[in-house]
């Protein structure tokens, strides 16, 4: 038995394939079989049952798990307290959501690569409940979704916030200058997708305002949103540092709107099995570049 069966033995037991297993670390499939049957015949016990469509954990294999985990925190523990601090190594799949890529994702990507040049990053852009599932299946090393995980098996540590902005096209309802009842109902509300983390600060925004709306137009992506404000299709929000812009182009108006819209948390999730020297690596770096009013160069 040997540390190398029993990772790939955990991976493919707490992994959503034995493909993401393999992807996670960077081995070929046959390659993680081959450990697996190496520790299988090692143990004298099957771990997996292969009769059906895809591979189940079997009795024995389901008893291994906590115990495979336990050893290979063992082992990092020893391997962190004799080795010599040379930079993380590897590959780091990380998920943002699309505001993260537009904003300070180029800013991460650029101090990953200075303080870990070994490192390769490899950014998946998705709405948050997309995020969410990639990190429990093993997709996602780690990832940075508006709110906190209310999964006990991942963790969330809170990073920074996202401030946002009511808007309409500047030649659109000009004598408006807060947000109202009367324009929800004259005008679709203009928003991302229901798995979007805006969806919250929305829904607690209209429930403690007190309005309905009467029309929402879902759209998946920021720059559409601004756009089709932009040209009087409806009203929405956008990030603050984005209205302000926007406004002093001309393209669009800020609206007051009382209460004001609260700030969107974010944080740094990863999953709470995972204890490799990658992730608390690169929650410092999202520390260090997380920035929301950084400039979108496409506006």
């Amino acid at each position: 038995m040997t540390l190398k069966q029993l990772e790939a033995f955990y991976w493919a037991a707490t992994c959503a394939s034995f493909a993401i297993a393999a992807e996670r670390l960077h081995l070929s499939i046959s390659s993680l079989s081959k450990r697996i049957n190496e520790l299988e015949q090692s143990l004298g016990v099957g771990l997996f049952d292969r009769s059906g469509h895809r591979a189940e954990l079997s009795e024995a294999g389901r008893r291994l798990v906590p115990r495979a985990w336990n050893l290979l925190q063992e082992a990092e523990a020893v391997r962190r307290c004799v080795a010599v601090d040379t930079g993380l190594t590897g590959r780091c799949r990380i998920g943002v959501g699309e505001l993260t890529a537009l904003t300070w994702l180029p800013r991460l990507l650029k101090l990953a690569r200075r303080e870990h040049p070994d490192l390769v990053v490899e950014p998946m852009v998705e709405v948050g409940a997309a995020l969410e599932h990639g990190l429990e299946s093993g997709q996602l090393d780690c990832a940075v979704i508006a709110g906190r995980s209310p999964r006990p098996d991942i963790c969330s540590e809170r990073i920074g916030e996202a401030r946002f902005s009511w808007v309409i096209a500047s030649d659109t309802e000009p004598a408006a200058s807060a947000m109202s009842d009367r324009l929800l109902d004259a005008h679709p509300l203009i928003t991302l997708a229901l798995g979007a983390g805006t969806t919250r600060l929305l829904d607690d925004w209209l429930n403690d305002s007190g309005l309905d709306v009467r029309q929402r137009l879902i759209c998946n992506n920021w720059g559409a949103i601004a756009g089709l404000v932009s040209e009087g299709v409806g009203v929405g929000m956008l990030p603050a540092a984005w209205a302000a812009e926007l406004a002093r182009r001309g393209r669009i108006r800020v609206l007051k709107s009382s209460p004001a819209l609260g700030p969107l948390p974010y944080s740094f999730r990863w999953r709470r099995d995972d204890t490799r020297p990658v992730v608390p690596g690169m929650l410092a770096i999202a520390r260090q570049a997380i920035d929301f009013s950084a400039r979108n160069r496409l506006l």
